[in-house]
C-alpha cells in the first residue's frame, strides 16, 4: 500500500490501524459504515490511494475507483427493504463540507418521511436567462476542454 499518507484517518483505516465496519474491500477501494450513521446503512467508499478529493483524480483514477459505487449502493439497498432511495454525496474541499481530506463518497440510504435529513439545494432557475446558462456552459467547456474527454457526451 504505497500511496498512503502517515497521518490521514482514512489511510489509517486502510492500513488497519483504526477499526472500521467494512462492507466491501478489494485492491482498489474500501467501503465501510460512516461512524455518524446519518441514516442506518450510511456507508463511505474510499480509494486505497491517497487522493484529497475529485480535483486530484486522473481519468485512470476515476475509472479505477468510482466503478464500485453502483455495486456498494445496490448491496446497501438489498440489505433493507425499507430503503426507497439513496443520496450519493461528495464534499469536495473544506468549503463544500469535506472534513477528512481523503477522497470519499457518502452513500446515505433514504427511507422516506421520517429521514432525519433533507437536501439543502435551492432552485435559482429564475435568476438565469438562456444567455446566462450558455455563458456558464461555454466557460466550463473552455476551461476544462470537455470536448477532448473520451466520454464526450456533447
Amino acid at each position: 500500500m504505497a500511496e498512503l499518507e502517515k497521518d490521514c484517518l482514512f489511510c489509517k483505516i486502510i492500513r488497519g490501524e483504526v477499526p472500521s465496519y467494512t462492507v466491501f474491500e478489494n485492491n482498489d477501494v474500501k467501503a465501510f459504515l460512516d461512524i455518524s450513521q446519518v441514516t442506518k446503512g450510511h456507508t463511505l467508499i474510499i480509494p486505497k490511494k491517497h487522493l484529497v478529493n475529485f480535483f486530484d483524480y486522473s481519468q485512470e483514477d476515476a475509472a479505477r475507483f468510482l466503478q464500485y459505487i453502483p455495486l456498494v449502493a445496490q448491496a446497501i439497498k438489498k440489505s433493507d427493504p425499507t430503503i426507497k432511495g439513496m443520496n450519493v454525496e461528495v464534499n469536495n474541499g473544506e468549503i463544500a463540507g469535506q472534513v477528512v481530506m481523503h477522497s470519499h463518497i457518502h452513500l446515505i440510504p433514504r427511507r422516506g418521511e421520517n429521514d432525519p435529513i433533507s437536501t439543502p439545494h435551492v432552485n435559482n432557475a429564475d435568476k438565469y436567462s438562456e444567455d446566462d446558462y450558455q455563458a456558464v456552459a461555454n466557460a466550463i467547456k473552455i476551461i476544462y476542454n470537455i470536448s477532448n474527454f473520451p466520454f464526450n457526451a456533447v
